[in-house]
This record gives structure tokens, C-alpha cells and sequence, in this order.
């Protein structure tokens, strides 16, 4: 038996409420983060309407931060 199946661990049981003020915060994070990346909202501005990378599938491994958030939301807008 490896050590990972030997330890304890608890996943939280949210509630709506809880991952409504979860998504709250994270969106208000986004909008600030927005703010310190002008580069890609210029881009996200220049390009958004004719949207170039439409039905291109984009693949990655990032680590999850809000930064990566912005480009996400940037490459997808």
C-alpha cells in the first residue's frame, strides 16, 4: 500500500452561498489583475470582435493563478 492511500484527507462540502462569495472573490481578483496586464487586455481590445483563434483548440499546462485566469479568459474572448 503506497503512503498516498494511507492518508487521511477531507474534501469540503460547500455551500452555494460559500461558492457564490468564492466566485465573487475570484472575479474581483481577475478585475485587479486585469488592471496590471495592459498588454493582454490590448490585445483582448485590438482582437476580441474578430476573435482569430475561434474554433482553435488551445492546449496547456499552467499553474492556476489569476494571471493565467486573464489569459485565459483573453485567449477565449
Amino acid at each position: 500500500m503506497s503512503t498516498a492511500t494511507k492518508l487521511p484527507y477531507k474534501v469540503k462540502d460547500y455551500s452555494q452561498e460559500e461558492f457564490a462569495k468564492l466566485a465573487e472573490w475570484g472575479r474581483k481578483e481577475i478585475e485587479l489583475a486585469e488592471n496590471e496586464m495592459p498588454g493582454l487586455m490590448a490585445l483582448r481590445e485590438k482582437y476580441g470582435e474578430s476573435k482569430p483563434l475561434a474554433g482553435t483548440r488551445i492546449a496547456g499546462c499552467l499553474h492556476m493563478t489569476i494571471q493565467t485566469a486573464v489569459l485565459i479568459e483573453t485567449l477565449t474572448a
